[in-house]
Parts: structure tokens; sequence; C-alpha cells
């Protein structure tokens, strides 16, 4: 049975700091791709970060500069640093996963298109106010 499951969102401050974490089971974790994405009502799903299999990182524009995502693989856990919160960071926050090869082979796509993803948690609410 495939799960992740995010944790850590909530309401916070502008200015302030978050760190999001997200524990997976049912699959094998350490060649995937890890992702978190973030969703608010009318809006398309958007790519914040994703690290791969080896541990390359991407960040979105949009955060660049504030953000951090790290993985434990054994922990099966993937976090998200977000500081120098703004309001605009308002969203439900989404882990995902992106299998590696079948064989073994690490996934290497830094990809932030939400249908290259297998697996979704259900996602984590983050509110900033000012």
């Amino acid at each position: 049975q495939v799960q992740l499951v995010e944790s850590g969102g909530g309401s916070l401050q502008a200015g302030g700091s978050l760190r999001l974490s997200c524990v997976s089971s049912g699959f094998r974790y350490n060649t995937s791709c890890m992702a978190w994405f973030r969703q608010t009502p009318g809006r398309a799903r958007e790519g914040v970060a994703v690290i791969e299999g080896a541990g390359s990182r991407r960040y979105a524009d949009t955060v660049k500069g504030r953000v951090t995502i790290s993985r434990d693989n054994a922990k099966r856990t993937v976090y998200l640093e977000l500081n120098t919160l703004k309001v605009e960071d308002t969203a439900t926050y989404y882990c995902a996963a992106r299998l590696g090869h079948v064989l073994g082979g690490h996934c290497f796509e830094l990809s932030f298109e939400p249908s290259r993803y297998n697996y979704w948690g259900q996602g984590t609410q983050v509110t900033v106010s000012s």
C-alpha cells in the first residue's frame, strides 16, 4: 500500500519559516524523485521543489532563495523548508513521488509537471497571514 503523508502545515506569520515533512511507504523510495507542489482554489497545481534520487535539486523561481528540499532515505522522508514566508505562499502543499528505473536506476527528472508523478499525498494546508 503506497502512502505519502505530509505534516507540518498550519497558520503562520509572514516573515516566519516552516518545515514540512513527508513520510512515505509502499514503494522504492531511495531512487525516486520526490517533489513538493502547492495549489490554491481555482489555480493549477504548481511545482515548488524537487529532489532526484542522486540528490540534485530544482526550485521554482517564486521561492528560489527562500527554500530548501532535502531527504532522509533511512527515514523515507522528504522535507521542505521555506523561510521569509509571504502571504502568497498560502496554499495546500502536496508531496509527490516519481519512480526511478524499474531495475534500480535513479529517477533523474527534475520535473514540475504534475502528470510525471506516480504517487501523491493528501496535502497539508499552509496559511500565511500578515
